[in-house]
């Protein structure tokens, strides 16, 4: 079974969560019917807590079905959505858009009360995350929302929401061995305020794994967004190189402790300060045995040296956390879809 840990209170959730963006249609197309009854999969696996959000086309409503389908399942989920007002909606953003897009997600995720909402913003030039923060808040005074989190802010505006009054009880950020710009600020700052880190893109969507060991680097054509997002941070990182010693590195010590590299890499992020879980992305069940191995591999300090040494040339990824996806006529932000709550 999967190890839990207590966020906020009285709530926990299991060290493992699922991630729903894989369900929502830029990875492939999706048999309904399989995907709830996956759901209930990871449930008796013990990933008990799902992570999606109400610009993932339809996950809320695939959440809604399994609900219905497995009520005993169902009882023991804690759900995770998000608030992402589009970017063209931001600047009329008001306690109605909040109101609405709230009262959806309930409906589709076919819940009274959802465990956590967690709140992005694209643009600070757009000066309305503060209000909007406390619009989500006024929502789990109602009763609508039990928690308040946030996805992907950086340290000064996350501060002023916190200084705010919001309570902030989560942060969904993007943190793996390839992207360490958590550690520069972000860590401190949750520690400090009691805010648990949630962490996305811990395998890089399949690159920190044995299938790319060895490889010669791909052009950039992809089958899916997370491998072009991910191939992104590896140029950053300092290129394909530095990946793949990183990567013989990380097989090595799997085969040390007799698991792959993904539950290294997953490991590794598990074991740093702050982080509360990891979020596993998955349009299946392939990979579920081995998300079972995570809670049993124990990385003793000569591994996190190795891992250390084979990251001493990186060069990046520059800046805060998503300070560079935040860039819109960047390579990061220029793969980004913006305008999906419609």
């Amino acid at each position: 079974m999967i190890p839990r840990v207590t966020i906020s209170d009285d709530y926990s959730i299991s060290r493992l969560i699922k991630g729903g963006w894989h369900l929502a249609g830029d990875h492939g197309p999706i048999d309904r019917a399989q995907a709830v009854d996956d759901m209930a999969t990871f449930v008796e696996a013990g990933i008990t807590t799902f992570d999606c959000a109400d610009i993932y086309t339809d996950v809320e409503a695939l959440i809604g079905e399994f609900r219905t389908k497995y009520p005993d399942h169902a009882r023991r989920v804690q759900i995770h959505t998000k608030f992402v007002p589009d970017l063209s909606d931001l600047a009329r953003a008001d306690r109605n858009l909040v109101e609405r897009i709230v009262d959806r997600s309930l409906r589709r995720l076919r819940v009274e009360r959802i465990d956590i909402v967690q709140f992005h913003w694209w643009d600070y030039s757009v000066p309305r995350y503060v209000d909007i923060a406390l619009e989500l808040d006024r929502q789990r005074k109602a009763g609508k929302i039990a928690r308040v989190g946030a996805t992907n802010f950086d340290v000064p505006h996350l501060t002023e929401i916190v200084d705010a009054g919001v309570p902030i009880v989560s942060h969904q950020i993007q943190y793996s061995l390839l992207d360490d710009r958590p550690r520069r600020k972000m860590v401190d700052f949750c520690r400090q305020n009691n805010i648990a880190l949630l962490c996305y893109g811990t395998v890089a969507g399949g690159f920190l794994s044995e299938r790319w060991l060895g490889q010669e680097e791909p052009a950039n054509t992809f089958a899916n967004r997370s491998l072009i997002k991910y191939k992104l941070i590896i140029d950053d990182l300092g290129g394909w190189g530095l990946f793949q010693r990183l990567l013989e590195t990380l097989h090595r010590i799997a085969g040390k402790h007799g698991c792959d590299i993904a539950s290294v890499a997953t490991r590794a992020i598990l074991d740093r300060e702050g982080v509360a879980a990891a979020i596993v992305g998955a349009t299946n069940t392939r990979h579920l045995s081995a998300h079972g191995q995570i809670s049993k591999l124990a990385l003793d300090a000569q591994d996190i040296v190795a891992i250390e040494e084979a990251l001493k040339d990186r060069t990046g990824p520059a800046g805060d956390v998503y300070e560079l996806e935040r860039d819109i006529k960047g390579p990061h932000g220029r793969i980004m879809k913006y305008e999906l709550n419609k």
